[in-house]
């Protein structure tokens, strides 16, 4: 890295420690819905036999709102900063959750949760580019394993709240974090490597320049690939846990909130262990590789789990969220795969088409679930999913110690 591009280490370790905060508040406005989905809904007059469908409106649209926010946030941070759009997403979000505890309808709620899905969708992505463009090469790995690792917690921090409060004031303390939180970012930096980009003619957050050349568009499409099977655990086996839990046969009812809250605990523990795996195999690709296999044996025992306790879904759900523990790394590997003037674009969108894409797989699992059962619904959707996200992770270079100080012409 150029000399004038690099931070003192007091000024990258807040950094770090302001991005990993911003990612918990993501992460538990994220969440909340899962957390307390059958709760709102039954008190906004919602049926049980509507609960799954309508459920299903809600957290599409909070999706489809990450898809488009994606879209927005991560060309405003190679257009205008990295530093504007964390202002900009969390002061969106921040109001949209504490507007969700005044909805009454499904419309409404749906409405809001989209919005607030735009609004969510531009923390990681600008935390971690400017994490990476920060930090040493060598040890960039460690930063983004502390941001993945501590941000992830605030989904456990979600079902606490939740189990103690009503689900309004759920939201009202996920919006009440982030505005806090618009306090810490005065103190932030911009990157060093956007500044120095800033004073070159070429052309930066040109979204279009990820699919007018074949050779991008697939590193592109590649990157997307490798992330999809974890949105599937999270989303629909733990999120559905209570319908699950029937078909399983548990021993008493299972609690979405409950599975939400160990889930992200075991992916806190697995950003963790990934991070550290990767710099100590310097190879984000092996690594990445190996938990998907584990994700797999994971989803296996928890669906042959028949007779299924409390106790044990528990530890279920921390092996589930150990084993897809790869979020930050996958992150990552997309921020160091392009150059400076369209790498917000991509470390931001990459993540939010993961999670956008949760809405074609809920129609996929639907479907097979109708067709055959919501167990092997779960068996075929996974498997897939991992081929392809193997495939993807196979056709990527490895980026451990890329210096990423170049630009996209």
């Amino acid at each position: 890295m150029k000399p004038e591009l690099k931070a003192n280490n007091r000024n990258v370790v807040f950094l770090v420690i302001v991005a990993a905060l911003g990612y918990f508040v993501d992460i538990y406005d994220l969440v909340l819905f899962s957390v307390v989905r059958v709760q709102s809904l039954t008190e906004i007059g919602v049926s049980a036999e509507n609960m799954q469908s309508d459920g299903f409106l809600i957290i599409n649209s909070q999706m489809f709102g990450l898809l488009l926010g994606g879209i927005l946030w991560g060309v405003l941070g190679d257009k205008l900063g990295r530093i504007k759009v964390l202002f900009g997403s969390i002061l969106l979000y921040s109001l949209a959750n504490i507007a969700n505890g005044f909805v009454t309808t499904v419309n409404s709620y749906a409405i809001i949760r989209f919005i607030a899905g735009i609004g969510l969708a531009g923390e990681l992505g600008a935390g971690i580019t400017l994490v990476a463009e920060t930090m040493d090469k060598e040890k960039r790995g460690y930063g983004t394993m502390i941001v993945g690792a501590i941000g992830l917690l605030g989904a456990a921090v979600a079902a606490t709240v939740a189990s103690k409060y009503t689900w309004q004031t759920s939201y009202f303390v996920g919006g009440g974090m982030g505005l806090i939180l618009l306090l810490l970012r005065v103190g932030t930096f911009e990157s060093g490597m956007f500044k120095h980009a800033t004073n070159t003619d070429v052309s930066k957050g040109n979204i279009f320049m990820l699919f007018n050349n074949k050779k991008r568009f697939l590193k592109y499409l590649y990157c997307i690939l490798i992330g999809i099977p974890l949105w599937f655990v999270v989303g629909i086996l733990v999120t559905l846990a209570p319908e699950f839990g029937k078909a399983l046969g548990a021993t008493e009812p299972l609690k979405a909130g409950t599975g939400i809250m160990f889930t992200y605990f075991g992916i806190a523990i697995g950003d963790v262990v990934t991070g550290l795996l990767s710099q100590a195999l310097k190879s984000r690709k092996k690594t990445v590789f190996i938990f998907h296999l584990l994700s797999v044996i994971s989803v296996v025992v928890y669906l042959t789990s028949f007779g299924l306790t409390s106790s044990a879904f528990i530890w279920i759900c921390l092996f589930l969220g150990f084993s897809v523990g790869y979020w930050a790394t996958f992150v990552t590997i997309a921020s160091e795969q392009f150059g400076t003037n369209i790498r917000a674009t991509v470390t931001t969108t990459a993540p939010n088409f993961v999670r956008g894409a949760l809405i074609p797989i809920t129609f996929l699992f639907e479907f097979l679930a109708k067709r055959y059962s919501l167990i092997t619904a779960g068996y075929l959707v996974m498997a897939i999913l991992t081929i392809i996200a193997v495939f993807g992770l196979s056709q990527l270079k490895e980026s451990f110690s890329k210096d990423l100080d170049y630009l996209e012409e």
